[in-house]
């Protein structure tokens, strides 16, 4: 909950809510996605994924408009840190690391398409007269990565609701993928989450 309250007031502030909630319920249902491709004997359910989409999609913006902020590294240094430490917790039994990280990968995708900025100075360059030269609203690598990541999403989430309806287990076609929901240890075993 402290997720949402600071990252998601943060980006609701900047981008309005429209925008958010899109990128909020899409990574819910990224999440949720695959998190039904590999944890075939349990049921899982909650927020998580659409809060660790909100991850991804702040730092898909951190690094779409990396030249508006003023302290780069250390926005980059502790972002990467909290995703770190959540993915780590994720390992441990009765959490599904698989919605995280499918809500993860589906907001840093819609990051990219819903979250860039305008230029510094586009607002301005629209009052000029006509013959001026006006530049493009957003910067060649913003569109790049526009493109990239709406291909990608879409075909991310098109393979996997294919594989999702065919009723095949991810992890037949990823024998190490497991152990990224759960790794056994002394202390406990997985057998409950494969």
């Amino acid at each position: 909950m402290l997720c949402l309250v600071f990252i998601g007031i943060r980006l609701e502030q900047q981008f309005g809510f429209v925008r958010i909630g899109v990128i909020y319920l899409l990574s819910g249902f990224g999440g949720s996605v695959l998190s039904c491709l590999f944890i075939r004997n349990s049921i899982s359910v909650g927020a998580s994924g659409a809060l660790f989409g909100l991850l991804g999609a702040m730092l898909s913006e951190l690094l779409t408009n990396w030249s508006l902020y003023t302290n780069k590294a250390a926005a980059l240094i502790t972002l990467l840190v909290i995703i770190a430490i959540n993915l780590a917790i994720g390992i441990l039994p009765h959490v599904d690391n698989f919605a995280h990280i499918g809500g993860f990968l589906t907001g840093f995708f819609l990051g990219f398409v819903l979250l860039p900025r305008p230029r510094y100075g586009w607002l301005d360059g629209r009052n000029l007269p006509g013959s001026a030269a006006i530049k493009s609203k957003y910067k060649t690598h913003q569109y790049v990565l526009w493109l990239v990541s709406l291909v990608l999403l879409i075909a991310g989430l098109t393979v996997a609701l294919v594989m999702l309806f065919r009723g095949e287990n991810g992890n037949d076609r990823c024998r190490w993928c497991h152990y990224m929901s759960c790794v056994p240890t002394s202390s406990w075993n997985c057998e409950g989450n494969v």
